[in-house]
């Protein structure tokens, strides 16, 4: 059993300084998570908040078959599925994006080096997909298996989708003059 999960059976038994810590841990990675869904970082924030609103509020059951954190990036993923559903995206400027303070303090805790802003900047280019792909597989760490209960796909359809997010990654590099053979 995993840390949030531990967290989460005291919590669901009473001991709300649990949840505390579930939110500590996982919020900011959750909210980038989130806002390379939306492309929107205070929708990804308003999301984030509401999943963990979702955990005090119904106390869903977690049933241990995937990762705490497989699970709670799944219910926030469910909530952003609904809130797409809810809410047509308004379509922005990337540049826009990047120059909001918001998403440079989230991304500044990840993105340390400068070739890993110059991934970054690459990343906002792919398909909402191919971004949720890649930042769960390398970014967040999550098994390909992991990653296919998150984003509701299988195994086989999880690797066609990280093959072909990688492929367009490296066109997107090479276009800013960055070879990578490792992609």
């Amino acid at each position: 059993m995993d840390n949030g999960a531990e967290c989460y059976r005291k919590f669901l038994e009473g001991d709300n300084d649990s949840l505390t810590i579930i939110i500590r841990d996982y919020k900011d990675g959750l909210m980038l998570y989130l806002y390379r869904f939306t492309n929107d970082i205070f929708i990804a924030e308003d999301l984030t908040e509401d999943t963990f609103v979702k955990l005090y509020t119904k106390r869903p059951k977690f049933s241990a078959k995937s990762s705490f954190k497989t699970w709670l990036y799944a219910i926030g993923r469910n909530l952003a599925l609904d809130h797409r559903r809810k809410h047509p995206f308004l379509k922005i400027s990337l540049d826009a994006c990047r120059n909001m303070k918001d998403v440079t303090d989230i991304e500044a805790a990840y993105e340390k080096t400068e070739r890993n802003a110059q991934l970054s900047k690459a990343l906002y280019n792919l398909k909402s997909d191919y971004r949720q792909i890649l930042h769960l597989v390398y970014i967040e760490g999550f098994s390909i298996e992991e990653s296919g209960r998150i984003m509701g796909k299988s195994s086989k359809q999880i690797g066609n989708l990280l093959y072909r997010a990688k492929k367009s990654l490296r066109s997107e590099l090479e276009k800013e003059g960055i070879y990578n053979e490792k992609l």
